[in-house]
């Protein structure tokens, strides 16, 4: 999915004792598509075992990762908020309060990003909406696929709402005189 968007950089956060197969997948995307693969992790003991982990599936391209320490709030943002231009991230609701920073500082490319929680069955029972997660950002599609313990998939828009509805803004009357006969015409669009 991540080639197929063509991203050219893609985020996933990690912890120790979670699967290293969508790590060598969105690895294998990344060689494809000359993306650049970060993996946030919440400490050196995770990153210790992802660095095993990815070299023992033979991955010839190991990914960056960042560690982000869980306590250190204002560390934290700012470590996601130099990622500029995500367009593709992975995350897992197994790790809540992990996750819901890392999507809460997430600054997306240009044409918005996918962003995939695992363990999205979980997160559904926390009563966690993406509409509130990214309350400044327009969530254009979301679906939910039944894989392992649940799969959600949100595009979510690159710019930020400027508060207004969206009815509002697309929609407005236009005024225009004819010179000639001097009609007004007014036309909604």
């Amino acid at each position: 999915m991540a080639a197929g968007w063509n991203a050219t950089l893609i985020v996933e956060t990690w912890s120790e004792g979670e699967t290293i197969a969508i790590s060598v997948g969105l690895n294998v995307a990344c060689q494809h598509t000359n993306a650049r693969h970060i993996c946030i992790v919440p400490n050196a003991a995770s990153e210790t075992a992802y660095l095993q982990a990815m070299a023992q599936q033979s991955c010839s391209n190991l990914p960056e990762t960042i560690i982000m320490n869980e306590d250190e709030d204002e560390e934290a943002e700012s470590t996601i908020q130099k990622l500029q231009g995500i367009d593709f991230l992975v995350t897992d609701w197994d790790q809540k309060e992990f996750a819901a920073n890392v999507l809460r500082n997430a600054a997306f490319g240009s044409r918005g990003a996918v962003v995939v929680c695992r363990s999205g069955y979980r997160r559904s029972a926390s009563c966690f909406s993406w509409t509130r997660a990214f309350s400044d950002r327009k969530v254009v599609r979301t679906v939910t696929l039944p894989v392992s313990g649940g799969l959600e998939i949100a595009h979510v828009s690159a710019a930020r709402s400027s508060g207004k509805s969206d009815n509002s803004s697309t929609k407005k009357w236009i005024k225009h005189i004819d010179r000639k006969s001097g009609e007004e015409h007014v036309i909604r669009k």
